[in-house]
């Protein structure tokens, strides 16, 4: 990953070398904080410490794998920062709009913080962070993991290495699945804008920040185009209920009892279902994850189309779809000298030389949760917290997905060509 101009070592950190145990707070105890990033760090060497989350029986759950005293959990971030520095870092995987305040209190209590995307909601949020980030010892590393992952570190080989020559254009892909869709943007947290961030924000900020590292080069423009078509009301077959466990439809591809009853119970989506102790079938009578897909009330696109000019004068499309049987990325690169082509779910990665008619196939690890990019970028960060490396992104270049996110929602509702 990128290194940053500032690393620990600059700005008077933790030091102190790779036998550190830096302790971590996480502020929100979803799949994110608490499944995620707080298992990693644990397993990393570090050592959770303090733990925020509104739901009492998630609160204690969560707890109890840490082996934390009530005394070090808290229902809100407000009563934990009342506490002072007591931790050397904060993971925040609090909800899209809760994430600008706990990560401004932090920054000025000097705290480094690992920072869920999206970050905020609103553009001007974007100058706020940096401006308390300027003012501050900490430092913010945004959760773009795929910049983390085997896969596309070896993809940013080869443009490094010059084989595809200048790149012209890049045509990238995210495939959603259509279950996950409906699981996260019909069902779940990230259904309705606002509260929640546009779809292309909340899902493609990651692939949007791809396509920037790939570019090497600020965005400029933008358009995009993009609207529901599917999950609507009147889309619902005939006789559809408005809960799956009650509906008479014997092959609807979003039947929740299918999706979620057919996979491991431990493991996501499922464990979003039954956090805190809630069985599955208890969840799909009466949680949202049981709703009807075209009753649920969702307003989030579920097909857009961006594209992209950046100052180097390569151009990128993205394609967001909900519409796709596998849950993957697929790209090409397009250079003056060769083509590039990729698909994430199976790390496959096969160059074309325009020079020498070769074709070259690469197999990648792209094994794990974001293609071992979770865990990959959570070891980019504690090497930042031990001294032993930079910030992993600078949080200026992470902040020009969300910018690129803003652009294209405003040009989608307008018809626009935006200026990024």
């Amino acid at each position: 990953m990128d290194g940053g101009p500032t690393g620990t070592a600059d700005r008077g950190g933790l030091g102190g070398g790779a036998a550190l145990t830096p302790t971590v707070a996480v502020l929100g105890c979803g799949n994110r904080g608490a499944d995620v990033y707080a298992r990693h760090l644990s397993a990393q060497g570090a050592r959770v410490t303090h733990l925020v989350d509104p739901r009492p029986a998630r609160l204690a759950e969560v707890a109890a794998r840490h082996g934390l005293p009530p005394e070090a959990c808290f229902l809100d971030w407000k009563a934990f920062f009342a506490l002072g520095r007591v931790a050397d870092a904060v993971v925040i995987a609090t909800p899209d709009d809760a994430h600008v305040g706990p990560c401004l209190r932090a920054l000025e209590s000097g705290y480094d913080v690992l920072l869920e995307k999206p970050v905020c909601l609103s553009e001007p949020e974007l100058d706020r962070l940096l401006a308390a980030e300027a003012a501050s010892t900490g430092r913010v590393t945004v959760c773009h993991v795929l910049r983390a992952t085997a896969f596309f570190r070896a993809v940013r080989g080869v443009l490094d290495s010059g084989r595809l020559g200048r790149l012209i254009g890049i045509q990238h892909a995210e495939n959603v699945a259509f279950w996950h869709y409906a699981h996260s943007y019909v069902r779940g947290n990230w259904a309705q804008s606002p509260p929640a961030a546009p779809f292309v924000l909340a899902k493609s900020c990651h692939d949007l920040d791809l396509l920037r590292w790939f570019a090497d080069a600020p965005p400029v423009r933008v358009s995009s185009e993009g609207r529901l078509n599917h999950f609507r009301p009147e889309e619902a077959p005939p006789g559809a209920s408005d809960r799956c466990v009650t509906c008479p439809v014997v092959d609807c591809p979003y039947d929740a009892r299918r999706i979620y009853g057919t996979r491991d119970p431990d493991r996501w989506p499922v464990t979003v279902l039954t956090a805190g102790g809630v069985s599955l079938a208890e969840a799909l009578a009466a949680g949202p994850y049981g709703r009807c897909v075209y009753g649920a009330g969702n307003d989030v696109v579920d097909h857009q189309a961006v594209t992209i000019t950046f100052a180097s004068g390569a151009t990128a499309q993205l394609t967001v779809s909900a519409f796709t049987h596998n849950n993957t990325r697929t790209l090409k690169l397009l250079g003056t000298h060769g083509e590039l082509r990729g698909q994430m779910e199976h790390g496959e990665i096969e160059l074309h030389d325009f020079r020498t008619g070769e074709v070259e196939r690469l197999l990648v690890d792209a094994s794990g949760n974001h293609g071992g990019g979770d865990e990959a970028l959570v070891a980019a960060w504690l090497a930042f917290l031990r001294g032993e490396a930079d910030v992993p992104t600078p949080l200026a270049e992470s902040l020009d997905s969300h910018r690129l996110a803003f652009a294209a929602e405003r040009a989608r509702l307008r018809g626009t060509v935006e200026w990024v």
